[in-house]
C-alpha cells in the first residue's frame, strides 16, 4: 500500500464511519462499535502510512482528475508527506481514544450514537485538511470542521449554557473565517490554480502575481481566520466556554482537531509566510499576548476543565509562534512537533479529568480536591500529562517546546520579524505554565477533604458556575479499553519525543543552555505555586479576592467586551438601517400611493357629482399633488 493511498483512505474510512453510525443511531451498541471499529481502522492505516511515507518531497493523488472552473485550474488533490504521515498518526489514535473513552462515558446517553457519528465526521475532516494539497479541499474540511464542533458543544443541548457556548463558537469562527475564505480565494485567483504547490509556487515567485503588499494583505486575511479558529487574541474566548460539551469533545477539538488546524495549514502556506512580514507580525503580536493572557488565566481558574482549556489556548498560541518566529532554512516542523506532541499529553489531561469528574459530579477544583487518591493510574496519568504540560525536560511536550524556544532565538537574532516578542513571551509563559500545572496537580492529589461535594445531576451546573458532568452509571471505573487507551497515552507522553529519530520531524537540535534556563524557570513558577499552596487552593494565594476569581473566571470580561465592541454597535447600526428603511424609503413609497388615491378620490368625485369646471379644477389639484410627490421622491 502506497502513501498515497493511506491518505485517501484515512479521509474515506471516517467519513463512511459517520453516515454509518448515523445511520444506525437507533441501535447504540452496533452504532458506536462501526465508529470505534473505524476509528482503530484509521489508526491502523496511519501506522502503516508512517511505515510507508516519503522520506523527501510530497507524493500527490487525484481525486477525481483536474477540473477548470472559469479559467481557475482546480487539481483536487490530496497529498503524504513525512511530517503529514505524524500529524495524521496522532489525530487517529486521539480519535480512536476519544471514541473508546466515549462509549463509557456517554453510556446513558440517548444521542450516543449522534455523538459518535459527528466525532467520526469530524476526524474526517481534520484528515482532509491535513492531506489537502489543494485549497478548495482545505477550505471544505476547515468548514465542516466548525459546523462539527458546533454540534459537539452544544451536544448537551437540554442545557442553556450549552446552546450558548454552541453559538458562540459557530458565531465567533464564522467572522473570523470571512477573513481567512477571502485570502484563500485571492491566493488562488492570483496564482490561476487552486493546488497547494501551485499556489506557493506563484506567490514566492520573483514574477508573483502581485506585490508584496498584497501577498502580506491576502496572508494577513488567512491569519485571521487561523486565529479564530485556533481562540487567539482577540477571538480566544469560545474555545473555555467550549467545556460546556462532554468531555471527550473537549479532548478532540483541544488535542488533535478545530484549534490544532490553523496551524497545518499555515506549515502547508509556509513558503509565501515566510515573504510575508506584515502577516508574520501580526501572527507573533496575537500569539504573544494570547500565550501569556491564556496563562494567566489557567492560573486563576476555579474550574480544572476551564484551566485546561486556557491551557490549550496558551500551547496552540506556542505553536504558532513558531511558525511567526521561524526562518527559511528551519521551516514549519518545530511547530508541527510541537503540535504532535500537544495532542498526545492535552488528549490523555482531558481523558483523565472526564475520569475524575464522574466521581467528583463536577470538575471544580473544590470537588475533585484529593480526587487522584482512588485511582493509581488516574493519578500517574495525571502527572505525566501535567508534566509534559509544563515543557519538563525530556518527556515530549518538553522536547517540542524546547525546540519552539530554540526555533523563536534565531528567529530574534535574524533581522526583522516578532521573534525577540515572541522569545520574550515564551520565557514568560514557561514560568506561569510551570506554575498553574503544578497548581492542577496539588488540587488533584491533595489530601481527600472531610465533607466533598456530592455528585451532581446529569444537567446540573456545578456549583459556583462549575461543568456537571452526565453520569454514565459506572461506579468510576472505565472499562478495560479506557484503561488501555489511558495507558498508551500516558507512555506515548513519556517517551513520545522519540519519534524524532525517525525523521518524520526536520527540526533542528536542541540547545543545552536553552534547556538549562527552561528548566530553571520552570523549577521557579512550580516553586512559586508549591509555596502558595498554603492549606488550601494555590489559586487563592495568587488570586486573592473574590471580584478577582470572578474576573478570571470570565476570561477578563471577554464577553462584555464583545457585546461592547461588537455586538451593540452592530445592533445599533441594524436599527438605523430599519428605521431609515421604513420611514425613508417605504415613506416614498407610501407617499405617492396616497397621492395616487387622492388624486383618483377627486377625480371620481368631480366627475360623478361636480359641474365639468369643478371637475377639472380638482383634477388639476390632482395632477399636481401627483407632481409634487414626484419631484420630492425624485431628489
Amino acid at each position: 500500500m502506497s502513501a498515497l493511498q493511506v491518505s485517501y483512505l484515512l479521509v474515506l474510512v471516517p467519513a463512511l464511519a459517520a453516515v454509518a453510525t448515523l445511520a444506525l443511531r437507533r441501535w447504540q451498541g452496533p452504532a458506536t462499535l462501526v465508529s470505534v471499529g473505524a476509528a482503530l481502522v484509521s489508526l491502523l492505516l496511519a501506522v502503516v502510512g508512517l511505515v510507508v511515507a516519503p522520506v523527501r518531497g510530497t507524493d500527490l493523488v487525484p481525486l477525481r482528475g483536474s477540473y477548470a472552473v472559469g479559467g481557475l485550474d482546480l487539481p483536487l488533490q490530496l497529498g503524504a508527506g513525512p511530517a503529514t504521515a505524524a500529524v495524521a498518526a496522532v489525530v487517529a489514535l486521539v480519535a480512536a481514544a476519544v471514541l473508546v473513552f466515549t462509549r463509557w462515558y456517554l453510556a446513558a446517553d440517548d444521542r450516543l450514537a449522534v455523538f459518535a457519528a459527528t466525532v467520526s465526521l469530524f476526524t474526517a475532516a481534520m484528515m482532509l485538511v491535513v492531506h489537502s494539497r489543494d485549497l478548495v479541499l482545505t477550505v471544505v474540511g476547515w468548514e465542516v470542521m466548525g459546523w462539527c464542533s458546533y454540534l459537539l458543544i452544544g451536544h448537551w443541548s437540554r442545557k442553556e449554557s450549552a446552546r450558548r457556548a454552541a453559538l458562540k463558537a459557530f458565531l465567533v469562527t464564522r467572522v473570523a473565517d470571512i477573513g481567512f475564505v477571502l485570502g484563500v480565494v485571492g491566493l488562488c485567483a492570483g496564482a490561476g490554480s487552486t493546488g497547494l504547490d501551485t499556489v506557493v509556487a506563484a506567490w514566492t515567485s520573483d514574477e508573483a502575481p502581485g506585490s508584496p503588499a498584497l501577498r502580506s494583505t491576502l496572508l494577513v486575511l488567512v491569519v485571521i481566520g487561523v486565529l479564530g479558529k485556533s481562540a487567539q487574541f482577540p477571538f480566544q474566548d469560545w474555545l473555555p466556554d467550549a467545556m460546556e460539551g462532554p468531555t471527550p469533545a473537549s479532548a478532540l477539538i483541544h488535542a488533535a482537531t478545530m484549534v490544532a488546524a490553523g496551524t497545518v495549514v499555515l506549515a502547508q502556506l509556509f513558503e509565501v509566510l515566510v515573504l510575508a512580514d506584515g502577516a508574520r507580525w501580526v501572527l507573533g503580536l496575537a500569539t504573544a499576548v494570547t500565550m501569556v493572557g491564556a496563562a494567566v488565566l489557567a492560573l486563576g481558574q476555579s474550574d480544572l476543565k476551564r484551566l485546561l482549556a486556557w491551557s490549550t489556548v496558551s500551547q496552540v498560541a506556542i505553536m504558532l509562534s513558531a511558525l511567526a518566529t521561524t526562518t527559511r532554512d528551519v521551516g514549519p516542523d518545530p511547530a508541527l512537533f510541537h503540535l504532535w506532541s500537544h495532542a498526545i499529553f492535552k488528549s490523555l489531561l482531558f481523558l483523565t479529568i472526564g475520569w475524575l469528574s464522574v466521581i467528583a459530579g463536577s470538575t471544580l477544583a473544590s470537588a475533585l480536591r484529593g480526587a487522584g487518591h482512588g485511582h493509581p493510574l488516574a493519578r500517574v496519568a495525571w502527572l505525566f500529562g501535567l508534566l509534559a504540560l509544563a515543557g519538563a525536560p525530556f518527556v515530549v511536550g518538553g522536547l517540542s517546546k524546547e525546540h519552539v524556544v530554540v526555533t523563536a532565538y534565531e528567529g530574534a537574532a535574524s533581522a526583522g520579524g516578532p521573534g525577540v516578542v515572541v522569545l520574550a513571551a515564551l520565557l514568560v509563559t514557561v514560568v506561569l505554565t510551570a506554575a498553574y500545572a503544578v497548581r492542577a496537580h496539588l488540587v488533584v492529589s491533595a489530601p481527600v477533604p472531610n465533607s466533598p461535594i456530592p455528585p451532581l445531576g446529569p444537567d446540573t451546573p456545578g456549583p459556583n458556575g462549575g461543568i456537571g458532568e452526565k453520569s454514565t452509571g459506572h461506579a468510576g471505573m472505565p472499562s478495560a479499553p479506557v484503561l488501555a487507551s489511558l495507558a498508551v497515552l500516558t507512555v506515548l507522553t513519556v517517551v513520545g519525543g522519540l519519534v524524532l529519530l525517525t525523521g518524520l520531524f526536520d527540526v533542528h537540535g536542541a540547545s543545552v543552555w536553552w534547556m538549562v534556563l527552561t528548566t530553571l524557570l520552570i523549577v521557579i513558577g512550580g516553586g512559586l505555586a508549591w509555596l502558595a499552596r498554603g492549606s488550601g487552593d494555590p489559586r487563592d494565594q495568587f488570586v486573592r479576592t473574590p471580584r478577582h476569581r470572578a474576573l478570571a473566571d470570565s476570561g477578563f470580561g471577554a464577553d462584555t467586551a464583545y457585546r461592547a465592541l461588537v455586538a451593540r454597535p452592530v445592533l445599533g447600526l441594524a436599527r438605523v438601517v430599519a428605521f431609515l428603511d421604513r420611514e425613508v424609503v417605504d415613506g416614498y413609497v407610501r407617499g405617492a400611493a396616497a397621492s395616487a388615491g387622492v388624486a383618483g378620490w377627486l377625480a371620481e368625485r368631480g366627475h360623478r357629482r361636480e359641474s365639468p369646471s369643478a371637475g377639472l379644477g380638482l383634477l388639476a389639484l390632482g395632477l399636481l399633488v401627483a407632481a409634487g410627490t414626484a419631484v420630492l421622491t425624485w431628489r
